[in-house]
């Protein structure tokens, strides 16, 4: 009977967690306010987001101090190379200063916009279902503005690329 007990407590605990934690919906407001914005890129030249329009995204929500963010960072660099000519962009948009971003670009460079958010890229994340705020978070946008995905924590790049395939 405890042991009964005791598995019912689990079991709903379990699910709590993953209500708590799994993305959340995401509104159509996310991205109508994500291509009114403009950002600044690792080189400190501004990136206006409506240049995108129009094109499948993967939108990369990191900072450098995120140790699974840079681990997937080659992976998304592979998967824009793959897309670039096809409409489709990844985008990774730092939660990070501007000073942090641009360093860790001169060392490591990347084949696709690393933009800085700041802060503010928290707040953003949470308007594309990311409800408690954590990194790596990665949005897939079709190229009629439509969120289509949302992987909370490390992508699996054989099924993200699956995914963008379908879409381009």
């Amino acid at each position: 009977m405890i042991a009964g007990v005791a598995a019912a407590f689990a079991a709903f605990g379990g699910w709590v967690a993953l209500r708590h934690y799994a993305p959340g919906d995401s509104g159509g407001d996310a991205i109508a306010l994500l291509m009114t914005q403009t950002m600044t890129d690792h080189a400190g030249e501004p990136f206006a987001m409506s240049s995108l329009r129009g094109r499948v995204l993967v939108l990369n929500f990191w900072a450098t101090w995120c140790s699974p963010c840079v681990e997937e960072m080659p992976e998304l660099a592979e998967l824009h190379r793959e897309i670039a000519a096809r409409n489709g962009s990844v985008v990774g948009i730092g939660v990070d200063s501007a000073q942090n971003i641009a360093e860790f670009s001169r060392k490591t460079p990347y084949p696709y916009p690393l933009l800085v958010a700041g802060m503010s890229g928290i707040e953003l994340a949470r308007g594309f279902g990311n409800k408690i705020g954590a990194l790596p978070f990665t949005v897939l946008v079709s190229a009629q503005g439509q969120v289509v995905g949302r992987t909370m924590g490390r992508i699996r790049l054989g099924e993200l690329r699956e995914r963008v395939r379908t879409l381009l």
